[in-house]
């Protein structure tokens, strides 16, 4: 794999064996990053990291539940033991389950706190000492090493979704996350932002006429898929017209990854085809 913009870096993208993560983990190995992978399957996941490998790049796998106790403790010594150093992670992991308030349980409602927001918390506050002990000592021998953190919003969270009142406040602690890293961290050259998504096409988001689509998340079929004709709607209101490709998604991960955004922290971009809320 040819020398790109993220030669010898190290990367940490959670949520990377299918859809857009799997995208952003293919971007950034394309322009030389080495990347830690992880996937609730470790088949999904084991696909990418030999895709990485065969066009010449390097990538280890971290399967699991990024919601257990443990994993971001996991991930961190995952790309320790195999790299020996942490320069990018990408909050990516997720999933929807949609409910209207008087019918959303708890269970519904920390399910989705818990991978959307308590599971970056984690990973990050994994990854805390590591950065500190490397930026010191970038620091001691005179040099300036920047950092990334890009963690994953949604139009939801800008904007709010009838439906999903569970995702969007969740969407919207990231962002609140981001900012606030953003000043803890700007002390050790890294910088935090945040990518919101609109409407990108994934196997969360593809159009179901029968409804029936699911995905199986800790012991439950979770029902995902947005029905065609809402879609047709939703498209309409979509400036650029259509719905986004995991590809254009990855590029607005990839932006804040790259040395051109070394002076740009605690900033939300939306990747959304013109559409914000």
């Amino acid at each position: 794999m040819a020398a790109g913009k993220l030669s010898g870096k190290v990367a940490l993208v959670s949520g990377s064996g299918r859809g857009i993560g799997r995208s952003i983990a293919l971007k950034l190995a394309s322009e030389g990053a080495r990347v830690v992978i992880n996937d609730l399957d470790e088949a999904p996941a084991n696909e990418v990291a030999q895709e990485i490998k065969t066009a010449g790049g390097e990538a280890v796998v971290c399967a699991g539940n990024v919601t257990a106790e443990d994993f971001g403790e996991r991930f961190v010594k995952t790309a320790m033991d195999h790299f020996g150093g942490i320069d990018i992670i990408v909050n990516n992991a997720g999933y929807t389950w949609d409910n209207v308030i008087q019918k959303m349980s708890d269970e519904q409602w920390y399910a989705i706190m818990d991978v959307h927001l308590t599971a970056p918390f984690r990973i990050l506050r994994a990854a805390q000492p590591v950065i500190r002990e490397l930026s010191k000592a970038e620091h001691a021998r005179g040099e300036r090493v920047s950092r990334k953190v890009v963690n994953i919003s949604s139009i939801a969270g800008t904007g709010g979704n009838a439906g999903q009142i569970n995702y969007s406040s969740a969407k919207a602690g990231i962002m609140g996350m981001t900012m606030a890293l953003a000043k803890e961290w700007g002390r050790m050259n890294v910088n935090v932002n945040c990518v919101a998504f609109g409407f990108i096409k994934t196997r969360l988001t593809e159009s179901t006429a029968d409804g029936d689509a699911t995905v199986h998340i800790g012991g439950r079929d979770i029902k995902v898929g947005v029905n065609p004709d809402l879609m047709v709607l939703v498209e309409r209101q979509i400036p650029l017209g259509r719905t986004g490709t995991p590809e254009e998604a990855a590029g607005a991960v990839y932006l804040l990854c790259t040395p051109e955004s070394d002076y740009i922290s605690g900033q939300t971009v939306i990747c959304g085809g013109g559409l914000s809320i």
